[in-house]
C-alpha cells in the first residue's frame, strides 16, 4: 500500500463524510447511504455495497470515520460471520437478498450448529433436512445459539444423506427462524446472562432457495464461517463503544447496543480483561508483592505476543491470502490469556475477586471476568480442536485415527436423532 494510493483513499472518504454526515439522520437511513456509497464495507466488492479495495486501507478509512464521529454500517455479531459466508459461498440471488439489511442493521441472525448430541464433532450433526418436493423439512435440536431468541434468519448445518459419509452428508441453509416450527428456549448462564439458547425444530420449512452452495457441501460451506470467526477471535473485546454525544443518530445506536446487541456484552470479560489488570494491581498495591508482579509481567507478555498473533492474521488478509490455520493459532491464543488474566485477577482480588454486584471490585466486572473466561475455550471450537488443526495443516503431523468412517447411518451417535 503506497503512501500515495493511502492519501487519496484517506481524501475520498473525508470528502464523503464531510458531505454526507448528519447525527441527525436515521441509523437505518444513515447506513443504507453508507451501503450505496461502499465506504461501509470498502473491501466488498462493488457489485455487493463495497468498494474493490484491498482490507490494508480499512484502517486508514476507519479513522475518518472516528474522526468526524460517523456511525458505521452493522459490524458486530453473527450477522457478519453471515455476511461473510454469503460473500464466499453463496449465489448472487442470495446476496442480493440478504447482504444490504445485514450492513444496515434490519436483520439479525444467529448461526445453528453445535448440537447436544455430538459437541465439538461439528459434522455429526443430526438435524434432518429432509426433501419434500423442491423444499426442504427441518428436524432436530441446536444448541448454544447466541441471538436467536431475536433473530430473523439462520445458519443451518444439518444433514441431508445419512449413507454418506459425515462430512459429505452436510448441507447448507438460510432458515427463517420466525415461523412457528421452531422453539427457542434461553440458556441461563453462571456469570449471570443468557446469550445462548437450545433451538427445536419439528418439520420447520426452507425453500429451495435457501439452499447455499449445493447438496452435500455444508462441511466446506461452514468451515468457511468458522475460519471467519476464528480469524475475527478478539474482535468482540472493544464491542458497544457507542459514543455519547447527542443526535438522532446515535440515540438509535445506543437503543441498538442495549437490545440486539445485549447478548454481546459480556464478550470482553470472556476475553480476561487484560486492560484492568495493571491499573488494578497499582490500585490495590499488589504490584508490591514480587510474586503478582511477576505474573502481570508474564501476562502483559503473553497478550503482546498474542497481539502480534493476531496482526499476522490481519496482514493474511490484507494480502488476499485465504483464510487458513493463522485463525487457529490466534484463537488458541485468545484462550491461554483469557486463562492467564483470570488467574491474574485471582493473585490481585483474592477471595473478594468472587464477589458480584456493588460488594464486588468494580461492581462485579473481576467476578464476572472469572465466571466467563471458560467460555473462551470452548466457542468458535475447543481448544482442543484448535490444536488438532494446528498439528494437520501447521506442523504436518499425521491425523489421528478416526472410527467414524462410511456411512454415517453406521456411525454411533446419539439415538434419539438416527434416522
Amino acid at each position: 500500500m503506497s503512501g500515495d494510493n493511502e492519501n487519496q483513499v484517506r481524501n475520498e472518504v473525508r470528502a464523503w463524510l464531510e458531505e454526507n454526515w448528519d447525527p441527525n439522520t436515521g441509523l437505518i437511513e444513515w447506513r443504507d447511504k453508507l451501503a450505496d456509497s461502499g465506504w461501509g464495507v470498502p473491501h466488498w466488492p462493488e457489485q455487493w455495497y463495497g468498494r474493490g479495495l484491498p482490507v490494508a486501507f480499512n484502517p486508514v478509512i476507519d479513522t475518518e470515520f472516528e474522526r468526524i464521529g460517523a456511525v458505521g454500517v452493522a459490524k458486530i455479531g453473527i450477522r457478519m460471520l453471515a455476511a461473510a459466508t454469503l460473500l464466499d459461498c453463496a449465489n448472487d440471488d442470495q446476496k442480493s437478498r440478504f447482504l444490504r439489511r445485514m450492513l444496515t442493521g434490519e436483520d439479525t441472525w444467529c448461526q445453528l450448529f453445535s448440537e447436544p448430541g455430538s459437541g465439538s464433532d461439528l459434522a455429526g450433526a443430526t438435524t434432518r433436512a429432509d426433501r419434500d418436493g423442491d423444499n426442504w423439512i427441518i428436524n432436530g435440536q441446536k444448541v448454544w445459539t447466541t441471538s436467536a431468541h431475536h433473530a430473523e434468519w439462520g445458519l443451518l448445518l444439518a444433514r441431508t444423506d445419512w449413507d454418506a459419509p459425515k462430512h459429505q452428508g452436510l448441507s447448507f441453509f438460510i432458515l427463517d427462524m420466525r415461523q412457528d416450527a421452531i422453539e427457542v428456549q434461553p440458556l441461563k448462564q453462571m456469570n449471570g446472562h443468557a446469550s445462548f439458547n437450545q433451538v427445536f425444530f419439528t418439520d420447520a420449512h426452507v425453500p429451495p432457495e435457501n439452499l447455499v452452495s449445493t447438496i452435500g457441501n455444508g462441511w466446506n460451506v461452514a468451515m468457511t464461517t468458522l475460519a471467519h470467526e476464528r480469524r475475527g477471535a478478539d474482535a468482540l473485546r472493544r464491542w458497544g463503544k457507542v459514543s455519547d454525544r447527542p443526535g438522532r443518530i446515535y440515540d438509535e445506536e445506543r437503543a441498538e447496543v442495549a437490545t440486539v446487541m445485549e447478548p454481546y456484552k459480556w464478550y470482553p470479560q470472556r476475553a480476561g480483561r487484560v486492560d484492568l489488570v495493571w491499573p488494578r494491581a497499582i490500585e490495590t498495591g499488589r504490584i508490591s508483592d514480587p510474586t503478582v508482579r511477576q505474573e502481570v509481567a508474564k501476562l502483559l507478555m503473553l497478550s503482546r505476543t498474542a497481539e502480534w498473533t493476531a496482526q499476522r492474521a490481519r496482514a493474511a488478509q490484507e494480502q488476499g491470502r485465504p483464510q487458513g490455520p493463522e485463525g487457529s493459532l490466534g484463537k488458541l491464543a485468545s484462550s491461554h490469556v483469557a486463562r492467564a488474566a483470570a488467574k491474574v485477577h485471582t493473585l490481585i482480588g483474592g477471595a473478594d475477586a468472587l464477589l458480584k454486584g456493588a460488594d464486588g471490585a468494580l461492581n462485579g466486572t473481576i467476578a464476572e471476568i472469572l465466571l466467563s473466561v471458560p467460555a473462551t475455550s470452548i466457542a468458535g471450537g475447543t481448544d482442543e480442536i484448535q490444536r488438532n488443526i494446528i498439528s494437520e495443516r501447521v506442523l504436518q503431523m499425521a491425523k489421528e485415527p478416526r472410527m467414524d468412517g462410511g456411512p454415517f447411518r453406521d456411525v454411533p451417535k446419539n439415538p434419539t436423532r438416527e434416522r
